[in-house]
């Protein structure tokens, strides 16, 4: 028997999860072997930063973000002037944290 774990979305975000799917098996494209250009890359990721900045940041977005480790991704840069490292485990948002105030010190010494 079989579990069904898909988890039904709402007609708002429906476009956002067809193209983070795209973007998704994008990043599982190994860059040797792409057949996507950079420039379509960057469209698609556009795309779906744009539908990020319509998206209402409720339950259902965060469920299709955790789905899409490269939309979360996107999302959470978006946010990180506000935010920060809000999805990220801690341990790792915080070492990141360090690295860039490391990295912010150096350049302006």
């Amino acid at each position: 028997m079989q579990t069904d774990t898909r988890h039904p979305l709402p007609a708002r975000l429906h476009s956002l999860a067809a193209m983070a799917g795209l973007l998704e098996r994008l990043e599982r494209i190994p860059t040797h072997s792409r057949s996507a250009s950079a420039e379509q890359y960057r469209g698609v990721a556009r795309q779906v930063s744009r539908l990020l900045a319509e998206a209402e940041p409720d339950e259902l977005l965060h469920k299709l973000l955790d789905a899409a480790p490269a939309t979360a991704e996107l999302y959470e840069n978006m946010r990180y002037d506000v935010a920060g490292l809000c999805r990220s485990p801690l341990e790792v948002a915080l070492n990141a944290e360090l690295a860039a105030g490391a990295a912010i010190a150096k350049a302006r010494a």
